[in-house]
Formats: structure tokens, C-alpha cells, sequence
């Protein structure tokens, strides 16, 4: 089951992509969309009768060289079984969302083939984050790593006539890059020190790695803390963390499905995955975790501030997916890798839902996307307005305080800000609790401008302005029970107590426990299960925190003002987005003229764009126009050619006169070889 689960979406890619010339694009796309439904209905089959007990499902024998060997397999657990439901659920539902969004595409020409090429590249993406999640080594997830950059690169650039596209599939590969790459350092690392790159290996030498010294750029460094490090960095360029954010904004040149795909539920997770999946090592790198929970709750602030000025809806919703990834880093490096992977698969549902409801506007108002043209949009589309509403109120978090009772963004979102307190990070905590206030905000702002007040822009456009088809209406229903009903439902087992969290992960607590503690019995930690969720030896079950994290049970028992802040802060965003944009529309405009460079400064993204531009995009095209003008064009076309058009005759014409066709000649040439060789051997010492 778990094998058709995997390649169901790659012989679907090929399908669409070599095999729609011979049974038709109509054919060819549908059959696409049902293998992924397939493979939805598997994973949430897998997910639901998953016992806890990881198992290791081989494929093929792949790699033997000498120290090294191994499998390609599927790792299957509980990180993996919730990866399997998220990737395959919203990749299906964006699919079916495809059929409607794509059919009346403005910007390509009938006979082209380019939809059985879109649900190529969405099916072939969607195999390649399947090979990732579901890695049994290091290798084989950084190929399936791989496979997501190049599908969301051909993805990006999906509108390959338009420039921008180009330039935001080209940043995005670039950007990547540069996270892999650490990436890549850091498998190299494990190996060298662990001469292994199988996980189960990995995990358990990490207390190994903890004691260990490894000299990197001439400096000693502790190896769990630089390795630690080094795969973050590879998170950071897939999960558009802080400084390598820059590409997440453009990616909203591709085509809004693909947006949906690629930020909510997908790509930008897979850093968040790597993390909660090297839990093991991580837990024995205090520093690195360290500036994980910093950059995380900095990134979380960043995003937000600059969700606040944008005007293009899909921006704005794309800014919001940096914030909310940040949030997921800041649990990962407290320790609460389960409140990271809870938020991670709530926020799947609601952000899949706002993206294809603003894809669904988007269509509703002949591809205009920035909200100052809209107004007073409810009434027109109102299924897209109910979907957004509650997108929106999944986000921004709302529920009953100190109950169980919200939105899955409620109980995720502050499942995170008490772990952040918990764990001693007071700048992440108010990083978090500010950075929900302007979450709120943005979000509610998106919902006033689109659907509330009066109609702006362009008239012709508002008056036809219609919902969209049943097609593109289903997936957003489908979202939004997920976006009402996946936090109430999974709490216990992602945030509960300690003893329902380890056994959905598959961690008898006690039992482990004692097996952590030598000669204890399992009796003697039956009654203490919240200091020993997820004891055991790195590598049991699929999450390994240390017996000294009590996070957990330090979350549950923060003060209630704690608990209680992120509603706060939900309500006051509220309140200032409904003074803004309903009580008196005229104050932004007002407000952003009197703070003009604030405006302006989050407006540009904080300059980082410019800063990198000046930085790093000038000084290497003028590297490359040095050495294309100076280099190409004058020495080796110049003066090397000019040279070359001298020389080389000269010799051609020596070598044609030597080779005259007389006997004599030849006989002349071997007694002058014969006379150099004796001359050579007598001089340097060879004859006797």
C-alpha cells in the first residue's frame, strides 16, 4: 500500500506528461487527479490505523561503497504518516481546483498542451515531497529536497512568456541554493563522524556527537551544535526563514494553485519536517535550538509587519505563511517538536483554504489581485466569502480561552506560544503574542477590503464579477472542516498530556522511562508521565526528547494571563482592522502619509531585496561582464586569437614541409632523434 501511495503521483506526472499526445489532455489530466486521490485515500488510511511501531518498507538495493551501504526505503512512522496525509490531501484537493482555476486562463493559447504540462509538474512536485518525507537516509531525502526545488522552480516559472516569472523561478532555484548547500555540508558532516547516513545510525550516535570536537573553518566546534547548524540552514532556504525569505514573495508569479501547493501545506513545511524528524540530534544542540526559537520568532515578527502594508492578496497571504512558519521554528527549538507538527497540519487546512479562496476572488474578478479594486464582495461570491471567513478565523485563532473548544489555529498556534514561554524564551513568546496581534490584523483587513465596504476599481469588472464553479468549490468546503475541525480533534494527541502525546507517536512513556533509567521498573514512572514524554533512545518512535525537557508539562501549567494573551492580542487586531477599514476607511491613508518612510520601509520588505541586490546581484554581474568583455571578448577573442591566427600557421606550415613523402627526410628526422636521446642520457647521467 505504502509503494502505490508513493508512486502513484509520479506515474500520474508521466502520464500527463508524455502520454496526453496519445489518450487526449482530458484523459490524461483526470487520470492524474484520481492517482492522487488515490494517494490521499491511502495516507489517510495509513495515518488512521497507524499502531506507532516505525517500520522500514525497502524498495530497492541503491548504495554500496565501501563503508557505505544502503536502501532505498520508506520510513514509515508517525512524522511520516502526518506528512502523507497533508501532502496528498491538499495536493488532491488542488488538483481537482485546477481543473476550473486553469480552464479559462488568460495568459495561454488554446493547442498548447499546457495544462497536461501543469498537472504534470504539480503531480511530479507532489512525488518528490512523498520522497522526502518519506527518507530512511539522508541521501535519499536530499534527493527528493532536490526534486521540490526543480518542480517548484518549473512551477514558478509556469508563465514562462512573462519576465517576472522567469526572475521569480530563477530567485527561487538561487535562494535555494544557497540553503542546500548547508544542507549538503551537513550530511557530509554525519558521515564523516558517523560513517553512516541511515537515520536510525544517525540517532544513535547522537550523545556521541554531543562529546564530540570537529574543526570547521578553522575553529573547534561541538559537533551536535555545528551539524545541528548546517541542516538548519537547509530549512531555512526551504521554509523562507528570516535572511533567506526573499524568494517566497515572488513565488506568487506562478499560477494561484500552485501558491496554495507550494506555501501552505508543502514545500515551505519541509524545513519544519527536517527539524522535528532530526530531533534526536537536535536535543543534544542546545545553541543551535537556541538560534532556531530567535530566528523562528523573528521571522514570525518580520513577516507580519510587512503582511501589513501589501496590497496584492496572494502577498499578503504569502507573508502570512513566513509569520505562521516561524511560529512552528520557535516551538521546534524550545523543544515541542509535537506543537510544531500540530501547527504545521492544521495550518495545512486553513492556509490551502485562504489561497484557493483568494484564487477563487482572483477568478471572480478577471485576475485583478490587488484588494484596493475590490469592495463589497460578499454578496457576489458568497461560498468564497463563507471559505475565507473561516480561513480567517482559523488564523487569526479564534476559540473559547483555556478550553479546547476554536478554530485549528487556536489551539496550534497557542499550543506554540505557551511551549515558547515554557521554555524559558521570553523573546520568542513576545515576538509570537505581537506577531499574532498584527496576524489578526492583516487578516482582517484582507476580509474588509475584499468583501466589505464599497465597491472600488474597475465597474465592469465588479458588476460581472461571479463565484466560481462547483469544481473549485468543493476543495474549499473540504478545507474548511479541516480549518473548523483538525485542531479539536488531534489536540490531545499533538499537545495533550504527556501520556497520549507518546503513545501517538508510538512511545510507551513508562516504559521508556525506565529503560532510560537502568534499573527502574516501568511502576515507578507510571504516575510521573509528564517529565518523561518521549524518553527513550534517540531514535525509538519518531520524536526523542530528552529526559530533562519538561517543556510539555511547563506549557500546560503556565499562568492563565499566558493562555489568555494570543486571544488578546487576536481581539485588538480585530478591533484596529474594523476601525481602519469599516469605521473609518480614511485613517490608512492618512496614517500612512503622516508615517511615510515607516510605510514605505515595511512596504519594501524591509529593503532586504535592495540590500541584497547591492550586495550580492551587482557585484556578480559585474564579476561576469569583467570577465565576459575583459576576459572573453578581448583576451581570448583578441589578443589569444589574434596570437593563435599567427602562430598556428607558422607551425601548420613547419609540420607540412617535415612531412615531405622522401626516405631520406624521415631517415635525416630519426638521426636527429637518435643524436638528442644519446645527447639527453650522457648529460643527464643515464649512461654507464
Amino acid at each position: 500500500m505504502e509503494t502505490i501511495l508513493l508512486f502513484a503521483p509520479l506515474v500520474g506526472a508521466v502520464i500527463c506528461g508524455f502520454g496526453h499526445k496519445f489518450i487526449g489532455e482530458k484523459a490524461a489530466t483526470i487520470t492524474a487527479t484520481a492517482l492522487l486521490f488515490l494517494s490521499a485515500l491511502l495516507s489517510w488510511i495509513t495515518f488512521l490505523s497507524f499502531d506507532g511501531v516505525t517500520e522500514t518498507i525497502k524498495i530497492l538495493r541503491w548504495i554500496e561503497s565501501g563503508s557505505l551501504a544502503t536502501d532505498w526505503a520508506i520510513r514509515l512512522d508517525r512524522l511520516t504518516a502526518i506528512m502523507l496525509i497533508v501532502i496528498t490531501t491538499v495536493s488532491s484537493l488542488v488538483h481537482l481546483y485546477s481543473f476550473g482555476y486553469m480552464d479559462h486562463d488568460p495568459q495561454w493559447k488554446e493547442g498548447e498542451s499546457y495544462k497536461p504540462r501543469f498537472f504534470a509538474y504539480l503531480s511530479f512536485f507532489t512525488f518528490a515531497m512523498l520522497m522526502l518525507v518519506t527518507s530512511d537516509n539522508l541521501v535519499q531525502m536530499f534527493f527528493g529536497w532536490e526534486g521540490v526545488g526543480v518542480a517548484s522552480y518549473l512551477l514558478i516559472g509556469f508563465y514562462y512568456r512573462k519576465p517576472s516569472a522567469n526572475a521569480a523561478a530563477m530567485k527561487a532555484f538561487i535562494v535555494n541554493r544557497v540553503g542546500d548547500f548547508g544542507f549538503a555540508l551537513g550530511i557530509f558532516g554525519l558521515f564523516f563522524l558517523t560513517d553512516s547516513i541511515n537515520l536510525g545510525d544517525i540517532f544513535a550516535a547522537a550523545p556521541t556527537l554531543a562529546e564530540t570536537q570537529v574543526s570547521f573553518l578553522w575553529t573547534e566546534w561541538n559537533a551536535a551544535n555545528l551539524l545541528a547548524f548546517l541542516l538548519f540552514v537547509g530549512a531555512m532556504g526551504k521554509s523562507a526563514q528570516l535572511l533567506l525569505h526573499t524568494w517566497l514573495p515572488d513565488a506568487m508569479e506562478g499560477p494561484t494553485p500552485v501558491s496554495a501547493l507550494i506555501h501552505a501545506a508543502t514545500m515551505v513545511t519541509a524545513g519544519v519536517f527536517l527539524v522535528c524528524r532530526m530531533s534526536p540530534l537536535m536535543e543534544f544542540a542546545p545553541e543551535a535550538t537556541a538560534f532556531i526559537t530567535v530566528l523562528g520568532a523573528a521571522t514570525a515578527f518580520f513577516a507580519a509587519t510587512i503582511g501589513l502594508v501589501q496590497n496584492d492578496i496572494k502577498r499578503v497571504i504569502a507573508y502570512s505563511t513566513c509569520s505562521q512558519l516561524g511560529y512552528m521554528f520557535v516551538a521546534a527549538g524550545v523543544g515541542m517538536y509535537s506543537a510544531a507538527m500540530f501547527h504545521l497540519f492544521t495550518h495545512a487546512f486553513f492556509k490551502a483554504m485562504l489561497f484557493l479562496g483568494a484564487g477563487s476572488v482572483i477568478h471572480a474578478m478577471h485576475h485583478e489581485q490587488d484588494m484596493r479594486n475590490y469592495g463589497a464582495l460578499r454578496k457576489k461570491i458568497p461560498y468564497t466569502f463563507w471559505a475565507m471567513m473561516i480561513g480567517t478565523l482559523a488564523i487569526t485563532g479564534v476559540g473559547i480561552p483555556l478550553t479546547h473548544i476554536g478554530f485549528a489555529g487556536f489551539l496550534s498556534k497557542d499550543a506554540i506560544i505557551e511551549s515558547a514561554y515554557a521554555g524559558g524564551s521570553m523573546f520568542g513568546f513576545w515576538a509570537l503574542v505581537l506577531a499574532a496581534f498584527m496576524t489578526s490584523f492583516y487578516s482582517w483587513r484582507l476580509m474588509f477590503l475584499t468583501f466589505y465596504g464599497e465597491a472600488r476599481g474597475d465597474k465592469h469588472t465588479h458588476d460581472h464579477a461571479h463565484e466560481s464553479p462547483m469544481v473549485m468549490l468543493i476543495p474549499l468546503g473540504v478545507l474548511g472542516l479541516g480549518a473548523i475541525f483538525s485542531g479539536m480533534l488531534w489536540y490531545g494527541s499533538f499537545f495533550g498530556h504527556a501520556d497520549q502525546v507518546g503513545k501517538f507517536y508510538g512511545i510507551p512513556v513508562a516504559e521508556a522511562a525506565a529503560e532510560a533509567h537502568g534499573e527502574a521498573t516501568a511502576g515507578d514512572y507510571a504516575g510521573d508521565e509528564h517529565h518523561y514524554a518521549f524518553v527513550g533512545e534517540p531514535g525509538e518512535g519518531a520524536l526523542y526528547i530528552a529526559p530533562d525537557n519538561h517543556v510539555l508539562e511547563d506549557a500546560h501549567a503556565a499562568p492563565k494571563w499566558v493562555k489568555v494573551s494570543p486571544f488578546i492580542a487576536m481581539l485588538g487586531g480585530l478591533a484596529l482592522a474594523y476601525l481602519f477599514y469599516i469605521v473609518n476607511p480614511s485613517l490608512p491613508k492618512r496614517l500612512a502619509k503622516q508615517q511615510r518612510p515607516l510605510y514605505l520601509f515595511l512596504l519594501n520588505k524591509w529593503y532586504f531585496d535592495e540590500i541584497y541586490d547591492a550586495i550580492f546581484v551587482k557585484p556578480a554581474v559585474a564579476l561576469g561582464r569583467l570577465f565576459w568583455k575583459k576576459g572573453d571578448g578581448k583576451t581570448i577573442d583578441g589578443f589569444l586569437n589574434g596570437l593563435a591566427m599567427g602562430i598556428v600557421p607558422f607551425f601548420t606550415r613547419l609540420a607540412g614541409r617535415a612531412q615531405s613523402g622522401y626516405i631520406f627526410t624521415y631517415a635525416f628526422w630519426m638521426v636527429l632523434g637518435i643524436a638528442a636521446l644519446v645527447t639527453w642520457m650522457s648529460i643527464g647521467g643515464g649512461a654507464h
